[in-house]
C-alpha cells in the first residue's frame, strides 16, 4: 500500500487547518456569547451558598457546550464545501 501523494497530504492537512480554524472560531463565539449572557444577567449576583458557587462553573460549561454545538453543523457545511472545492 502506497502512502499519500504530496497532493492529497496538503489537502488533507489543509482540510485539518480550516477545521480547526472553525472550531476555533465556533469555540470563542460561544464564549463571548455567555460571557455576555452572565455580564448581562448578573448572574453571579446569585451566587451566595456554597451549593450555588459549586454549580456555577457546571452551568456555565453547560451553557457553553450547548452554543458551540449549536455551530457544528455549521462548521461541517463549511469543511464539506472546502473539501468539494479541493483537486483531488
Amino acid at each position: 500500500m502506497n502512502g499519500l501523494s504530496p497532493e492529497h497530504f496538503a489537502n488533507w492537512m489543509s482540510l485539518y487547518a480550516a477545521t480547526g480554524v472553525c472550531a476555533m472560531m465556533a469555540a470563542f463565539g460561544a464564549a463571548l456569547a455567555i460571557g455576555l449572557e452572565v455580564v448581562r444577567g448578573r448572574e453571579w449576583l446569585e451566587v451566595r451558598s456554597f451549593g450555588s458557587v459549586a454549580l456555577f462553573g457546571p452551568r456555565l460549561w453547560w451553557r457553553w457546550q450547548k452554543h458551540y454545538l449549536t455551530a457544528t453543523p455549521v462548521i461541517l457545511a463549511i469543511v464539506a464545501y472546502y473539501a468539494s472545492s479541493l483537486s483531488w
